[in-house]
């Protein structure tokens, strides 16, 4: 049996490394970008699937098209009313132009953190805390504005930007207990107030009518009077109106005269 030479098998290496180099399997979120000499191949963005490139010539980046969650650090935030804070953030974007996301910025992820960061301390730097608590959707949004105005030369699009958390100091936290249990009792007093005003009124109307039938002030008083005997006492005292009386105090006047 005769033996391969040795060039032989010098050659299938070599055709075997040629094409492994010159193939490339890209998966459904991803593209290659292409150069050619160092020069972007025209329309230089291929996959995905199959890609044939030219040994020793062409050089493909892989660019994936997923929206990638960033996290950006906490940052240390003065406010515009001079209340020092920290606050952390959360970015979605994807690469929707792979070509410029290679070509314009030798980074795209690290710039797009680092926009991020000082984004978020200048938009909250120039915001108010109560607004920083109470309109966290704006503040949102003007930051997702901000951030993919900015990286859209680079092929880049911030789908949402999301604070996630706003670490106040402790003082500021004792301050703003107070303030909420304040403003609970204040509205707690103002609730009983209205109550008793509302139950005056009511108590107003009723002397009113029973003022106006002394038939019905009567029927009051005894119908009370019958509440009081049902309850177990030994004892009971109660005034007798001089009204109930005077029928007895007329007649024997007017018998005697008679």
């Amino acid at each position: 049996m005769q033996q391969v030479p040795v060039f032989l098998l010098v050659i299938i290496f070599v055709v075997v490394i040629i094409l492994a180099n010159a193939v490339r399997i890209l998966r459904e979120y991803e593209r290659g970008v292409i150069f050619r000499l160092g020069r972007l191949v025209h329309g230089g963005v291929s996959g995905p699937g199959l890609i044939l490139l030219i040994p020793m010539i062409d050089k493909m980046v892989k660019v994936s098209l997923r929206t990638v969650v960033m996290d950006v650090p906490p940052q240390d935030v003065i406010t515009q009313d001079n209340v020092s804070i920290k606050v952390n953030a959360v970015v979605y974007f994807r690469v929707i132009q792979p070509e410029k996301a290679i070509v314009e910025v030798e980074n795209y992820l690290m710039a797009t953190s680092q926009l991020s960061q000082t984004t978020l301390r200048s938009v909250l730097g120039q915001s108010e805390l109560d607004d920083l608590l109470s309109q966290r959707d704006k503040i949102n949004h003007r930051l997702q504005q901000i951030i993919d105005s900015n990286t859209e030369p680079w092929g880049v699009k911030v789908s949402n930007v999301e604070v996630k958390q706003i670490d106040l100091p402790q003082e500021m936290q004792r301050a703003m207990a107070k303030q909420a249990e304040a403003e609970r009792e204040r509205r707690s007093k103002v609730i009983a107030a209205e109550g008793e005003f509302q139950a005056s009124q009511r108590l107003a109307d009723a002397a009113e009518i029973l003022g106006g039938q002394p038939s019905a002030l009567t029927l009051r008083y005894l119908q009370t009077l019958r509440e009081i005997a049902t309850e177990k006492n030994s004892t009971t005292i109660f005034p007798v109106p001089i009204d109930l009386l005077k029928p007895f105090l007329q007649n024997p006047e007017k018998k005697s005269i008679e």
